[in-house]
């Protein structure tokens, strides 16, 4: 008998750096992606979840997300709405040096639901973060964000980093979804469907079918 996720939704990281400031996220759309991350709040205050945002900060002075800075502060997708916690972070995962496992354990949380910024740094570190305490993880794939990087491995686009890292997400660190399937999962109480490296291995070697 299928057992009712029991959730949280945790947004990343929606500052205004990474809508007018110095990290412009480039895809999905922002404005796609900050629409999204509000249905996401809003279905989650509706269902009676608990709604933890998080905060980067950067000592003053930093090229970004210098605390009290203009970039600094939360978007106002974020700002305008209620939330049940708040966590201020300085290291890509949401767990590191925060109460935010404390507050997901007294709350008996054990799906945690991930959207914001940025889907291949706080985004993934925190996803597998979640995974190593036990607990399963939900990533809203179009409720978060990428952009371009290029550096001494090489250079990618924001839409190759985007869709890979999301890719290597549901073979076994999350399941991963648009804020719409989310939101119908919500409704009826079902969990996401899942994968596993072995079958995504094999599908993408044409073993198995996809599903």
């Amino acid at each position: 008998m299928a057992v009712t996720p029991h959730r949280a939704l945790l947004v990343i990281d929606v500052q205004n750096e990474y809508v007018t400031g110095n990290l412009p996220i480039e895809y999905p759309d922002i404005q796609h992606s900050l629409a999204n991350i509000g249905r996401a709040m809003d279905a989650a205050q509706l269902a009676g979840l608990p709604v933890v945002v998080v905060q980067n900060t950067s000592p003053a002075g930093a090229p970004v997300f210098a605390k009290g800075s203009p970039g600094w502060e939360f978007h106002t997708v974020v700002s305008s709405r209620p939330y049940s916690h708040y966590i201020e972070k300085a290291l890509p995962s949401a767990f590191a040096s925060t109460d935010l496992g404390e507050y997901l354990s007294q709350n008996d949380i054990d799906t945690l639901v991930v959207a914001g910024y940025m889907t291949h740094n706080c985004d993934d570190a925190t996803i597998k973060h979640a995974l190593h305490v036990g607990l399963a993880v939900e990533f809203l794939s179009d409720a978060a964000g990428s952009l371009p990087y290029e550096n001494l491995a090489g250079r990618a686009s924001a839409e190759e980093i985007h869709r890979v890292f999301a890719v290597v997400m549901q073979s076994r660190f999350a399941a991963v979804a648009t804020t719409e399937e989310w939101i119908v999962a919500l409704q009826t109480g079902k969990a996401l469907p899942r994968d596993n490296i072995f079958g995504s291995n094999q599908r993408a070697r044409g073993l198995e079918k996809s599903r």
